[in-house]
């Protein structure tokens, strides 16, 4: 990465973090030529893109200040804090970046806008995937990739599809993607569930239903399960493969998280197998935002030209635009940068609302119930006395600016569902999340008595 975005990245935090509070004066130019150990221009070029994307203002003859924002407040003028949402922060989404790709996108590919392409996808962006997905240590021949209108397409077409297996039904975690499940009971498509906890998944029960049932596919979250926050081990990932191989059951697997993974050692399902058996979903909604509608999927051989046919039927081509715009976002280095730069900032809140969780369970364990996770999730939940009315609950939060969800829609129909309170630091700072953890416990504690 050049220098002077190692510089930028290190500045948004400090701002983030309130180092450098709004309406603050930053250190002269100098001072950090002398902190950071570089030349007068690496520094005026990293203060001139904070600039242009409106985090600072210069002012001739006195400096740079940090540009005061205004944050989301309800109909009271009162801080929202949003623990339900798990889409992306819209204060670090980069927007004149992406604005500068899309423009790109129109120049470069102005003809191609007016024709219909190939429902692969975008060959150029084809071209970039394969070696972006290296990165995740998925690697695949550029045949076998398709890039799809996010994953829900992906999972639409996988489950119409026949499969070499000749099996029916899919094999779903619960809790599990509330989109998928719903498509699934909407289409009444023949589906089992098996539980998953924050201890993992029952690698017997799988084996047993694997064996007994006809199973064409086994749908998984691996890596920060949403809802629960969790990811499989590497014991279980070779497990879960293993098992899929010797009962010719194909897997799945969404790893829509893959870009907040911060152990280098943390591989895919895809990489423990022989690329025979698992499918690989990658998506963008939650790193870029969901209105790009791009996702990628690694399709093995055996089903090849099968998900082809039925995406040439359902869909001439994906958004045109998009891919040209996402294909020049990450060839030119921008979303490695804004990639490091929101999982810098989920981490430090994933961190915090974890911290805070623990700490207050150690106080009020009585109260609610929390289990630790080893690598904290934006993603995270916690259960309480079934007695509590959890539409009571969530409506006086809402009076105090708290916005929360529950497990509502993780579960299929017929399936027991643990009732919880699901938590997302996504959309929350860092500096909040103590204050509103606080106040929902307080609020459980209220409704205990």
């Amino acid at each position: 990465m050049y220098k002077y975005l190692e510089i930028l990245n290190h500045l948004e935090s400090l701002i983030q973090a309130g180092k450098y509070k709004e309406g603050d004066k930053l250190p002269s130019i100098r001072a950090f030529t002398e902190s950071y150990g570089c030349n007068k221009s690496t520094i005026i070029r990293a203060l001139e893109e904070l600039e242009r994307q409106h985090r600072v203002y210069s002012v001739p003859k006195s400096g740079y200040y940090v540009v005061k924002r205004k944050n989301t407040v309800n109909s009271n003028k009162e801080l929202l804090l949003d623990f339900a949402s798990s889409a992306p922060d819209p204060q670090v989404f980069p927007y004149l970046d992406f604005q500068h790709c899309i423009n790109e996108a129109i120049d470069i590919y102005k003809n191609e806008l007016f024709i219909y392409g190939t429902s692969k996808g975008l060959p150029s962006l084809i071209n970039i995937m394969q070696k972006h997905l290296a990165n995740y240590q998925v690697f695949t021949n550029k045949d076998n990739i398709f890039i799809t209108s996010g994953v829900q397409q992906a999972l639409a077409i996988l489950t119409t599809l026949t499969f070499p297996n000749k099996k029916e039904a899919i094999l779903i975690e619960q809790p599990s993607y509330h989109l998928f499940i719903d498509y699934l009971e909407t289409h009444k498509v023949p589906v089992i569930g098996i539980k998953r906890t924050s201890k993992g998944i029952d690698l017997n029960e799988l084996e047993r239903i694997f064996k007994t049932e006809s199973i064409k596919f086994f749908y998984t979250m691996p890596r920060f399960h949403n809802p629960l926050g969790t990811s499989y081990s590497q014991k279980e990932k070779k497990a879960i493969v293993k098992l899929a191989e010797k009962y010719d059951v194909f897997i799945v697997e969404d790893d829509y998280l893959a870009d907040l993974e911060e152990d280098s050692k943390a591989d895919p399902l895809y990489a423990y197998g022989d690329f025979s058996h698992v499918i690989y979903l990658k998506s963008y909604s939650k790193i870029i935002f969901p209105g790009l509608r791009i996702g990628a999927a690694v399709i093995p051989d055996a089903i090849l030209e099968s998900f082809g046919k039925y995406k040439r039927l359902i869909d001439v081509d994906s958004p045109m635009l998009s891919q040209a715009a996402l294909e020049i976002y990450i060839k030119s280095g921008m979303f490695q940068r804004h990639k490091q730069k929101i999982k810098d900032s989920y981490s430090l809140r994933s961190q915090c609302l974890a911290s805070t969780l623990e700490k207050q369970y150690e106080a009020y364990s009585d109260v609610f119930k929390y289990e630790s996770i080893k690598n904290p999730s934006i993603h995270t939940y916690i259960t309480f006395d079934e007695k509590i009315n959890r539409e009571r609950l969530i409506s006086r939060l809402k009076k105090k600016s708290i916005i929360v969800a529950t497990e509502q829609g993780h579960y299929l129909s017929s399936f027991p569902r643990e009732k919880m309170l699901k938590l997302n630091a996504t959309n929350v700072k860092e500096e909040h999340i103590e204050k509103g953890i606080s106040q929902i416990i307080q609020e459980l504690k209220d409704m205990k008595i």
